[in-house]
């Protein structure tokens, strides 16, 4: 059964059916009687003493003085409606601090932060790069946006975003020291954000696990990693959250059609006591909303550099620059074959 509506008055009739051009439509539409719609307006007739609208056809027409009328009752109402929504808004000030995955901070979150800023600007945030679980348990920080599995006790979690991985590397390098093949990767540097799980499970899937391995750098995470890539040092593995727009620009291209899904996901967390806090809501509500907003680029390429696998299925193509990998386009089965952390790789958590 529909909700009751506040007492029908005059003006809102007046308007309804102005806008719908109909008694029977403003009625539907205000949830009441054509009897109350026509007793309504007749009253408001009397009030101003003049007719408003011109009666005879199918679809009711304005008179002149209805038609002047009008305008000034639409802005009414649309005056109450912005006021009463003003009244119920969260309150959108004061400071907020988050903590977040580095990668993520620094190549996803710093360059869209001024869409947030302009469309909440009395909030002043705290950013710090980190992917420490305990800081969730933190009282000075309101929000976590953590990379992992997603299970950190009696706190409030929702998946961001998963995602997938795969080699990127910079045009200059690959220039100087093409990436012919998979076997090619023993010329260069591999670069690692983690302990050498991400690698290990991406050269299993290209059926590649026994490729023989040049130098290795181990970095803290993937932020470091990837501007290492950046500047010509290596190899390292991107995403295709924080890489899709360095290779959208031409700064890294990814040399082989083939990524694997990381085993863990970007989060959002917080302590179940800050989830109600309105500036937290604002944030979160934000983030969800610029990720489908902001769809990742896949820019075209010219071709990619063939893998075989096994199995008998390559990719197509080949070349010297390469687009994005899509996790909607088909890809060489990954192997079956467990993976082991680099036993040359320092002990540390993964951590994009």
């Amino acid at each position: 059964m529909p909700a009751r509506l506040p007492p029908l008055n005059p003006l809102r009739a007046f308007e309804a059916t102005a806008r719908r051009g109909s008694v029977s439509a403003a009625a539907r539409e205000l949830n009441v009687t054509h009897g109350a719609i026509s007793h309504q307006i007749r009253a408001l007739e009397l009030s101003v003493n003049t007719p408003l609208f011109e009666r005879g056809g199918k679809r009711l027409k304005l008179t002149p003085q209805g038609a002047l009328l009008l305008p000034a009752v639409t802005r009414a109402f649309d005056d109450i409606a912005a006021a009463t929504a003003a009244m119920t808004r969260p309150a959108t000030s004061g400071e907020l601090t988050i903590t977040c995955v580095p990668a993520l901070l620094s190549l996803w979150l710093i360059p869209r932060l001024h869409l947030f800023t302009e469309q909440y600007p009395d909030v002043r945030l705290t950013l710090t790069a980190s992917n420490d679980t305990a800081n969730l348990f933190d009282p000075r920080v309101d929000l976590a946006i953590l990379y992992g599995d997603g299970n950190w006790g009696d706190v409030w979690t929702r998946l961001w975003s998963r995602l997938s991985l795969f080699p990127v590397v910079s045009p200059a390098l690959v220039a100087s020291r093409p990436l012919r093949s998979i076997r090619d990767l023993s010329d260069h540097t591999l670069l690692h954000g983690d302990d050498g799980r991400e690698w290990s499970t991406w050269l299993a899937a290209a059926d590649a696990a026994d490729v023989q391995r040049g130098r290795r750098h181990f970095m803290s995470d993937a932020r470091l990693s990837t501007e290492a890539a950046l500047h010509g040092q290596g190899v390292a593995l991107g995403d295709t959250i924080t890489a899709g727009s360095l290779i959208a620009r031409g700064e890294l291209i990814a040399p082989f059609d083939l990524s694997v899904p990381a085993n863990d996901a970007f989060y959002v967390a917080c302590r179940s006591e800050n989830r109600a806090a309105p500036i937290v809501k604002v944030f979160i509500d934000w983030l969800f909303a610029a990720l489908e907003a902001d769809p990742l680029p896949e820019p075209q390429a010219s071709g990619r550099t063939v893998l075989r696998t096994r199995h008998g299925k390559m990719s197509a193509g080949h070349g010297a620059s390469a687009a994005a990998p899509s996790e909607k386009r088909s890809k060489p089965p990954i192997s079956r074959r467990k993976t082991r952390p680099d036993p040359a790789a320092p002990k540390t958590r993964t951590s994009r």
